[in-house]
């Protein structure tokens, strides 16, 4: 039986990550990141940085003989002022594709105080790290993932194990890049493994590479370099929810924005399948215009929601719905499609539409719950990589439950 001087400390490097574009070396650890520094430098916007650092479909990847791991993270946690406490960041423990274990650091770390009311934020930092201990494995050697929070920063300081670690190898599996918005960066799944994005990739045996970033899927030019500089065997955008809740543009701008979005992609990768989704069904936002905002009203109970505050009659003057970007969408990849027969649509709603917000409502009247989540993930993995999907291999074929 190995004992607690046995172990083996390792400090978290490049090496030992998927899923991040970028690694920044701090003073305690590193900070995975899912932009580069180079686009980070170009928009400064606190969300985008919180959302980008969110490590969304980052994962630890390690083989090993280890029968108990432990992983020293420094966590940054929101709390919202007047709103009930949130759930701690979940991690989770996957050996040889299977979830085993999950843990969260409750204690230690940054606190991001935000005053929904105003937009306010305080933060009071600590260089106290917590840990997260999974114990119990098998001593045969194993691949094993750390899956880190979706919606909770983790500064990354080191492992500890009771046998060596290496670097898992590459997969050899295909890479899928999706860009998306809060939705499919994660909110509000409970885990990071219960995720759409997540859900779709492990029914479909492909390398996420999740760029999806809470409120800020808003057609940046450096998203979409980002995107193009990114090797990938397909990628999906989907696009419209932000841009609408942002009340960013109106449809004079958005075209020509979804094309140079897809033009830049297009330079990297020219003949890769590329996805464009349109928004799922949001009823706040079907056709009265944004900017969404919380409803002041429900900010002191058990579950905020969220409203639109823009006015139904402004779609007149271009003012975007999710109605009007969704044939605004459709119409420009069927003009694309013309001469570019690896670019396709998918609309929203055959993910998540009236029916399914009938029994899966979303909870605050923007984001998906778990139940959701995996709803959506099963019908992307269906509709996008089996047999007739546009991600589809030869002979690939998907067995779902329900």
């Amino acid at each position: 039986m190995r004992t607690e001087s046995s172990w083996i400390t390792t400090p978290v490097t490049a090496e030992l990550l998927r899923g991040a574009l970028d690694v920044e070396t701090t003073e305690l650890g590193v900070q995975p990141h899912r932009l580069p520094a180079w686009a980070r430098a170009q928009c400064t916007d606190p969300a985008l940085a919180m959302a980008e650092a969110q490590p969304a479909g980052v994962r630890l990847a390690f083989r090993t003989r280890a029968t108990a791991v432990e992983l020293d993270a420094l966590p940054t946690k929101r709390v919202y002022l007047g709103a009930p406490p949130r759930p701690d960041g979940v991690y989770e423990l996957r050996v040889d594709g299977h979830r085993v274990g999950q843990g969260s650091i409750a204690s230690g770390g940054h606190t991001l105080t935000i005053d929904l009311t105003t937009g306010s934020t305080t933060e009071n930092r600590s260089d106290r790290p917590g840990t997260v201990r999974f114990t119990g494995l098998s001593e045969e050697t194993k691949n094993v993932e750390i899956w880190l929070p979706h919606n909770e920063l983790a500064e990354l300081l080191r492992l500890r194990t009771d046998a060596p670690v290496e670097p898992a190898p590459e997969s050899g599996r295909r890479v899928w890049v999706h860009h998306g918005s809060s939705i499919s960066n994660g909110s509000d799944a409970a885990t990071p493994t219960s995720t759409w994005p997540v859900v779709s990739a492990s029914l479909s045996d492909v390398e996420l590479v999740n760029l999806g970033l809470s409120g800020n899927a808003l057609l940046d030019p450096f998203t979409a370099r980002t995107l193009r500089d990114t090797p990938a065997d397909v990628i999906s955008v989907k696009l419209g929810i932000n841009v609408v809740n942002a009340d960013l543009m109106r449809l004079r701008a958005f075209g020509p924005a979804v094309h140079g979005f897809l033009d830049t992609i297009r330079e990297g990768h020219p003949t890769v399948p590329l996805l464009v989704v349109s928004p799922l069904l949001c009823p706040i936002h079907e056709d009265t215009p944004g900017p969404g905002a919380w409803d002041a009203s429900t900010l002191h109970t058990e579950q905020p929601k969220f409203q639109a505050t823009g006015d139904p009659a402004e779609r007149a003057s271009g003012k975007l719905t999710l109605n009007v970007i969704r044939d605004e969408l459709a119409r420009i990849v069927a003009q694309r499609a013309e001469t570019d027969r690896n670019l396709h649509y998918l609309d929203g709603r055959e993910l998540y539409g009236e029916a399914d917000c009938a029994e899966l409502p979303m909870p605050d009247q923007l984001h998906p719950d778990t139940p959701a989540h995996r709803r959506i993930g099963e019908r992307f993995a269906k509709l996008a990589f089996t047999a007739g999907g546009p991600f589809a291999e030869s002979g690939t074929d998907l067995a779902l439950d329900g």
